[in-house]
């Protein structure tokens, strides 16, 4: 398994995902968005896994004020995500192909 984990900011959900594979003696790469610019690839990736309406942290006020949280269109959303990575649901973890948004132990168990 390859993983990796996507955050922005150290949240309860990105602390718990890192705990889960650590308990499991899984490696991990952490990628904090802040360093790590996305690349139009992986933005793609996660729109077709996840869809542009699941993508988006909505539930945060800084993120419903952004012009991008309207957009229905990759196009307009892979810029605005490489411009402000913050706007993500996160944690992202990815194995390969495939990928969840949020604490999934389910989902990674069935990776294993």
């Amino acid at each position: 398994m390859n993983i990796q984990i996507y955050a922005g900011k150290k949240n309860f959900d990105t602390q718990k995902a890192e705990r889960y594979f650590k308990e499991r003696r899984i490696p991990f790469q952490s990628l904090d968005l802040k360093k790590h610019r996305l690349g139009e690839r992986e933005i793609r990736m996660m729109i077709s896994t996840f869809g542009i309406e699941n993508l988006l942290d909505r539930e945060n006020p800084k993120v419903r004020e952004h012009p991008a949280c309207y957009y229905d269109r990759p196009e307009m959303l892979i810029p605005a995500i490489q411009e402000s990575p913050w706007l993500l649901k996160t944690p992202i973890v990815r194995n390969g192909a495939k990928m969840t948004i949020g604490y999934q132990p389910q989902a990674w168990d069935a990776w294993e």
